[in-house]
């Protein structure tokens, strides 16, 4: 299983928000390439990006922020938030970003999804957050009527290879990730299904990896040092403590 450390970025900032709510949101540090390079030291060979403001406006308001991340460390990159036309896909993938995360375009824009599935395969990651076991969108300030399970459905059927799936109602609220939920949805797709909201701690960590996921993302957990990220690495990568 690989790790996905993760930085959300507001403002050039990178912060963490309390289950994806931009009032509550805790500022980590004004230099986010710096926290990036700190990931890579530990071991990390990923990173998960998220461009918060993107994620409500559309816009790429911190691509400056992913280039510089990118470029200091090295690190395979995906990254979401406002990913809602090709253009703007190009545009990530030309400074280097290894994968873009549809989100909301994916539940909205099924004819985009589809176009940018066929050009660029693996690249090409959906996010889908739920609450109260339906899709949420818009920076998850808008839930929809659409249940998850059949949305992850359509993903596979339309050939998405990566799905990150987060329960909105664990994330950054260190209660321990939704273990049920990926232990259903490694049986039920054959899609790469990485997890993420809630993973707080190395015995979830090493029940996600045992269940055969693809992938973890640690936010709030390495944060606060709940989690060390290097015991974490060495765990997903199947060593003993």
């Amino acid at each position: 299983m690989i790790i996905l450390p993760a930085i959300d970025l507001h403002h050039g900032c990178a912060v963490r928000l309390f289950k994806g709510d931009y009032a509550q949101m805790t500022e980590y540090s004004k230099e986010p390439e710096k926290v990036a390079k700190y990931f890579a030291d530990c071991g990390a060979k990923h990173i998960h990006l998220v461009d918060l403001e993107g994620a409500k406006t559309g816009e790429t308001v911190n691509i400056s922020s992913v280039e510089k991340i990118v470029k200091a460390t090295g690190l395979t990159a995906e990254l979401g938030g406002g990913i809602r036309s090709m253009e703007v896909v190009e545009k990530y993938l030309g400074i280097g970003v290894s994968r873009v995360i549809l989100g909301t375009a994916a539940l909205k824009d099924p004819a985009f999804l589809e176009k940018a599935v066929s050009k660029h395969g693996e690249k090409i990651a959906v996010g889908i957050d739920i609450n109260g076991g339906k899709v949420a969108v818009s920076g998850w300030t808008e839930v929809s009527d659409v249940d998850f399970r059949d949305f992850c459905k359509k993903m596979e059927n339309l050939g998405v290879q990566t799905i990150i799936c987060t329960d909105i109602s664990r994330d950054g609220a260190m209660q321990g990730t939704n273990r049920a939920l990926y232990a259903e949805l490694q049986k039920e797709f054959k899609m790469n299904i990485i997890a993420s909201g809630g993973v707080s701690t190395l015995e979830d960590v090493e029940v996600l990896s045992g269940f055969g996921v693809y992938g973890a993302i640690l936010g709030k957990a390495i944060y606060t040092g709940a989690i060390d990220l290097k015991d974490a690495l060495k765990l997903a990568r199947g060593g003993n403590l």
